[in-house]
Formats: C-alpha cells, structure tokens, sequence
C-alpha cells in the first residue's frame, strides 16, 4: 500500500529562498465532496505538462495513505474547470534540498495569498530531520494547513 510520511513546518524567514533549486506552479482542484467524516480526498493536480489524479486517507497526521495516478493533461484540465468541488489552488512547489532531504516549499496564491508551508517526506515516522533555521512552527497535525481544508477555508479568510 503507497504511504506517504511528510511533515509540514511555517516559515520563519526567507533564506530558504537562496536554496531553490528548481520551482514548479501547480493548480489542483479536489473532485470529492469536502464533507465532515469522508475518509479519503480525489485530487486533480496540472504541474507543467504532467497531470495526476490522486487519492489521499483523509487521516490526520505525519502518515497517511496516498495513491497518484499519471492522466492526459487534457482530461486534468477539464476536470479542473468543470468537475472539482470549492476553488481551485494555485501555488508555487520551490524545492530547496537541506539535510540530506529535498523539501517542498508551498508559496499559495490567490485566496491563500501569504501562506507559505515547507513539507519534507520521510522513509519513516521516526527518520530524524535536522531542522533548518527557516522552519518554524510544525504543523504536521494541524487540518487548516492541509491543501483540501484550505478549498473550503481559504488563508485570506483567517482571523489575524
């Protein structure tokens, strides 16, 4: 069974920035209904010419069951104009390598304008990852920073 194990930290400053080493935009869209007690989320993600749809265990957590599947990006785009449930994300994937690990730095747009989250994937739940001075508080177990919450309670609209 596919697993994904991935931490997700803030951001502190931007010296990460220095580091990138190569930046993708991704727009994704989510084609399940967002409601409270599904088990599982149906993405649709375009990141240059490749398209993905993916399903991912709606679990809360650093560990959660992940299934991505290679699509036509005609069908990818398609779906996200016409099939997906709430607003489509726009973000830019930096990758900035640290440690020994590649992290992916999410830099949203639009309605989540000014919410940068880094996430780094793991072998295991208890790999050690040395922290750069660029990451700040974890929020691994927090569901508002996960990409489907953030469809239904975008970042502009948080209390500040």
């Amino acid at each position: 069974m596919a697993q994904e194990i991935e931490r997700k930290f803030l951001l502190n400053n931007d010296k990460w920035r220095a580091d990138i080493e190569s930046t993708q935009h991704l727009s994704q869209g989510y084609l399940t209904a967002l409601a409270e007690g599904s088990r599982a989320s149906v993405r649709v993600r375009i990141g240059g010419d490749q398209a993905y749809l993916n399903i991912k265990s709606m679990a809360l957590g650093m560990v959660r069951n992940e299934f991505e599947y290679l699509i036509p990006k005609v069908d990818a785009e398609h779906m996200l104009a016409h099939l997906c449930s709430g607003a489509v994300i726009e973000k830019y994937r930096h990758h900035v390598h640290f440690g020994g690990l590649l992290w992916e730095i999410d830099e949203f747009l639009g309605a989540n304008s000014g919410l940068i989250v880094a996430e780094v994937e793991l072998d295991s739940v208890d790999q050690a990852v040395e922290l750069p001075d660029w990451a700040g508080d974890e929020v691994t177990t927090d569901r508002r920073y996960y990409n489907v919450a953030l469809v239904a309670h975008p970042f502009r609209n948080w209390p500040k």
